[in-house]
């Protein structure tokens, strides 16, 4: 059978009810559930035929990776995608847990985020197998947890061995060829000004009044350093809360007076190429022009970063580099378009898994999934037609890196 038949003898079926079963695992991070879809995932590769392991990941849970020996001579081919869920959130009207399918839909918690890309991979490479497809080049399934987390699980796979020449991560882009995402920095900025009472308000510093006039600056910031205008598309600064008032307790019971405390906390994203000590001393020259505006008040910038929590850093692959062509060249053969390739937003402001294969496996790598529209909200949910559209792809990728061993 040639590709574009493979294509079309794809188990509909089969393919839902596996994703389904996988959304009825209540997989929140770090808990039973989440071994329990672990051990799933593990059994149900080994039943393909491939070898399984399950990894130990700090605090006690567990990655699934499953790996298909090829013959030889061909480039190997890895498959990345958490297991873990964000909580349910207010608003749903379906079970979040059912796995429900209707005539567009499959809804679920973690269905986009990203359960779907995870079924599409194992799927991909089932159809191949029952189809009786011998390859060159190993196929490695990685089903990790910790994403959340900051990609403890990827870490932990990493630090085992778990390398390939090129990756497919499968966090939600909508299908399409993310190259390039951003890296993440969490900060605290505190303003200290001098109080009065509001009779005598032009003699205060007034930290509110300062606060008012940084927050826009931070919200339309870029960083220096950035290498090209398409690395500068996914710079962005922004303040998510603001507590003002009162000396450090903020005080809120004397509005008379003009408040002399605020506190910031802000995240940032920046490019590959760029650095966390680049953008902190973009922020802290931008503070240093506000105190010489308001002459007296006081800015502290701190580095959010959690202890024990990986960083989420940037990612970028070249887009000539050859999965990302085959990725493209998947697309194009399943819905007869040029593949959306490149510096995607919003997905480039997300962090990925895909940054660690790349920044500490030194991996080529695409990520590259279904879901996304539909992402983190009430009635999370996939679009059936995307979901298989993208098993297809997945299949055609693997057969363009792997190479097929020629029938004797």
């Amino acid at each position: 059978m040639n590709p574009e038949q493979l294509i079309h003898h794809i188990d509909r079926e089969f393919c839902l009810s596996f994703l389904a079963k996988m959304v009825q695992h209540k997989s929140y991070s770090a808990t039973d559930g989440e071994r329990e879809l672990a051990k799933y995932m593990a059994a149900q590769m080994a039943q393909l035929g491939l070898e399984t392991e399950l990894q130990n990941v700090p605090g006690d849970r567990l990655n699934a990776i499953g790996r298909l020996a090829g013959s030889g001579g061909g480039k190997s081919l890895l498959f990345n995608g958490h297991l873990d869920t964000n909580p349910v959130t207010e608003g749903w009207t379906v079970d979040p847990w059912a796995g429900k399918i209707d005539e567009q839909f499959i809804y679920g918690i973690g269905v986009s985020n990203m359960k779907a890309g995870d079924a599409a991979y194992f799927c991909a490479l089932k159809t191949l197998i029952d189809a009786g497809v011998k390859l060159k080049g190993d196929v490695i399934l990685t089903y990790v947890v910790g994403e959340l987390q900051g990609g403890i699980g990827t870490l932990a796979a990493i630090e085992q061995g778990v390398r390939a020449d090129y990756f497919i991560n499968a966090e939600p882009t909508d299908l399409q060829a993310l190259t390039m995402h951003a890296g993440s920095l969490m900060f605290t900025i505190e303003l200290t000004g001098d109080t009065r009472h509001l009779s005598k308000r032009e003699e205060a510093v007034d930290a509110i009044s300062a606060a008012v006039e940084l927050i826009p600056q931070i919200n339309g910031m870029t960083f220096s350093g950035a290498k090209t205008a398409e690395h500068l598309k996914i710079n962005r600064g922004h303040i998510g809360t603001v507590h003002g008032a009162l000396g450090r307790d903020l005080e809120e019971w004397r509005p008379p007076q003009v408040a002399d405390f605020v506190r910031l906390k802000g995240s940032a994203r920046f490019a590959p190429g760029q650095t966390v000590e680049g953008v902190l001393a973009d922020l802290q020259a931008l503070l240093s022009t506000l105190c010489q505006r308001y002459p007296g008040l006081k800015a502290e910038l701190y580095d959010d970063g959690i202890r024990d929590k990986p960083t989420m850093l940037p990612f970028e692959v070249s887009p000539e580099s050859a999965i990302v062509k085959a990725v493209n060249r998947g697309w194009k053969t399943v819905r007869g378009t040029e593949q959306p390739t490149g510096v995607i937003t919003p997905p480039a402001f997300f962090g990925t898994d895909a940054a660690h294969l790349y920044q500490h496996a030194g991996m080529e790598g695409i990520v590259c999934g279904p879901g996304g529209k539909y992402n983190t909200m009430p009635d999370e949910r996939v679009e059936i037609s995307e979901f298989l559209d993208m098993v297809r792809i997945y299949l055609l990728a693997i057969l363009e890196i792997c190479q097929p061993v020629e029938a004797a």
